[in-house]
């Protein structure tokens, strides 16, 4: 689990803050170590892994989703070297030099650290949060807001700022209609955000207006409110209810050994990203309430990689890992819609991959193996966040299994029959049989033990 050697720099997040921080550290031959975390503190990617189209980026003029950027900046770190792990960091200890950085799978010894764990998407705490997540109530419009009991159905967004205005907007692609509740009588989004909204027919937004609880059968169908000026309580009738309200930063692992704000956010010393710590940099949105935006995340990235660098170097502690930039192969070119019979003339019995509604009834009523099937919606964070991770469990069961991964936005019909409630979702079959689903993104280890034991 120890690695004798000391490295030069250990990045502890991504997003854009600390993708950009490897990839300044990686052309500047520091062979940076980045924890990308796992499920402790959101996605790795960090909050743009649930963002629908960015259009404000700089270098994209027709705009890019959330989860691309964020793949392209991945690709981008280790084309230069970086050396990414999507693991948690469980401590680190700033009180020794070198510092320590502990995961479950690994401790790791470095002369710098950059922090860029990011913030939380909060929840509300209602009474009947629990009972009803992901039953109805979901944190993120963009994984789920594609599923199919959400498409024709009323909903709303708790929120007020530039994610809820969004996530409303979205919303509106599936829903017949989108409730806004906002607790005063403006909104805090940007004006262009704001004027969207308004104009959108589909939406209604609820001034003055609070959630009290969420009710409905095993499934939600409504939200109590009550009017914060009034008094007044009543119900919405709505299948889905999603949170766009706010974030906390991530910082639990630093409490007592750098200096934190009242709120929690990590102080940096005159705008810069350099912490109470000398050798450690914080960058992003958990040094940020300010801000917060995917360009100046990027920015500080920049910034704490070149600090780095720069207190490395003073105290001769920099060891250098030269290497060329890795060159990328080719983007495959888009499939295009294949016909049913075309479907048929290229399905192979035999093969372990395999995707879309064809192949899933085929293999659902023809295959001997256990069936694994993945449901996955466009421009889903924690879809992106999966698919190495079961990928690479998927090949260790080549030619034992069979692999079909659906998209519910283009075969909705076979989402709903399944009961598919997000994204993303993994279904276990044998021999036609529902023997298990996993919600989410689990671990290697999980997945490699359900289809173990299921052999």
């Amino acid at each position: 689990m120890t690695n004798p050697t000391v490295e030069n720099l250990v990045i502890i997040g991504s997003g854009p803050a600390g993708y950009t921080a490897a990839i300044y550290a990686g052309r500047a031959n520091l062979k940076p170590v980045v924890f990308e975390g796992f499920q402790v503190g959101g996605l790795p990617g960090g909050q743009l892994m649930t963002t629908t189209e960015v259009e404000n980026f700089p270098g994209f003029p027709q705009g890019i989703t959330g989860p691309e950027l964020m793949d392209q900046m991945k690709a981008q770190a280790e084309r230069w070297g970086a050396q990414l792990y999507t693991e948690d960091v469980i401590s680190v200890d700033l009180t020794q030099r070198p510092f320590i950085v502990r995961s479950h799978e690994r401790e790791l010894k470095t002369h710098s650290v950059v922090i860029a764990t990011g913030a939380t998407a909060k929840r509300l705490g209602l009474p009947s949060e629990h009972q009803f997540w992901s039953r109805g109530i979901s944190a993120c419009a963009i994984c789920d807001g594609a599923t199919p009991i959400f498409r024709g159905a009323e909903l709303a967004v708790i929120g007020a700022g530039d994610s809820a205005a969004e996530e409303s907007i979205y919303l509106t692609k599936y829903g017949s209609k989108v409730n806004m509740l906002v607790r005063s009588d403006t909104m805090r989004a940007s004006k262009a955000m704001q004027d969207r909204v308004l104009s959108n027919p589909k939406i209604e937004v609820h001034w003055h207006t609070e959630a009290v609880d969420v009710f409905g059968n095993g499934q939600m169908a409504g939200i109590k409110v009550r009017n914060n000026q009034t008094g007044e309580e009543r119900e919405i009738h709505a299948k889905g209810l999603f949170y766009a309200i706010g974030h906390s930063p991530n910082t639990a692992l630093f409490k007592g050994q750098l200096e934190l704000d009242d709120v929690g956010y990590i102080v940096t010393k005159n705008g810069s990203v350099e912490t109470s710590l000398e050798g450690v940099f914080a960058a992003g949105d958990v040094q940020d309430h300010e801000f917060r935006q995917a360009i100046t995340a990027a920015g500080s990235g920049c910034m704490a990689a070149m600090l780095a660098e720069r207190w490395l170097s003073s105290r001769n502690l920099i060891t250098e890992f030269h290497q060329s930039a890795t060159v990328q192969d080719e983007l495959p070119p888009q499939p295009t819609q294949k016909t049913e019979a075309q479907e048929e003339a290229g399905f192979n019995l035999q093969a372990t991959r395999h995707e879309g509604g064809y192949a899933l009834r085929k293999l659902f009523h023809e295959s001997d193996r256990l069936l694994v099937v993945k449901y996955v919606s466009p421009g889903c964070g924690p879809c992106h966040t999966l698919k190495p991770i079961l990928n690479k469990v998927i090949d260790e069961f080549t030619g034992k299994i069979h692999f079909v991964e659906i998209d519910i936005d283009k075969d909705p019909q076979i989402a709903e029959n399944a009961g598919v409630t997000g994204t993303p979702t993994i279904q276990f079959f044998k021999h036609q049989e529902l023997l298990k689903e996993v919600k989410g993104v689990k671990q290697k280890s999980d997945y490699r033990q359900i289809i173990s034991s299921h052999l």
